[in-house]
C-alpha cells in the first residue's frame, strides 16, 4: 500500500528505517520534461519527497503553505541586506 503525501509529510524521522529511504544523490531529474511532469517523475523516483537519505543522514524537509516561492523569499532577503 502506497502512503499518501500527507502520511509521508507526517512521518517521524526518528522512527523511520533509514534503509527504507531513497538516497537523494541517486535520484536524477529528467530536465527535458515539462515542469508538472518533472515533479511527478521526481516524486515517483524519490518515493517520499519529505524524507530521504543524504549519505548516512536521514533528512526530513517541510515548507510553509504559502503562495511565495523560494525565489521570492531569496529576493526579499537579499534586498534587505
Amino acid at each position: 500500500m502506497q502512503a499518501s503525501l500527507e502520511e509521508m509529510r507526517g512521518m517521524d524521522v526518528r522512527a523511520v528505517d533509514p534503509d527504507s529511504l531513497m538516497e537523494i544523490g541517486e535520484v536524477t531529474v529528467n530536465t527535458s520534461l515539462p515542469r508538472d511532469a518533472r515533479i511527478i517523475d521526481f516524486i515517483e523516483r524519490i518515493k517520499n519527497p519529505y524524507c530521504f537519505k543524504y549519505g548516512k543522514t536521514v533528512v526530513k524537509i517541510s515548507h510553509a503553505d504559502t503562495e511565495a516561492t523560494l525565489e521570492d523569499r531569496l529576493e526579499k532577503y537579499l534586498l534587505a541586506l
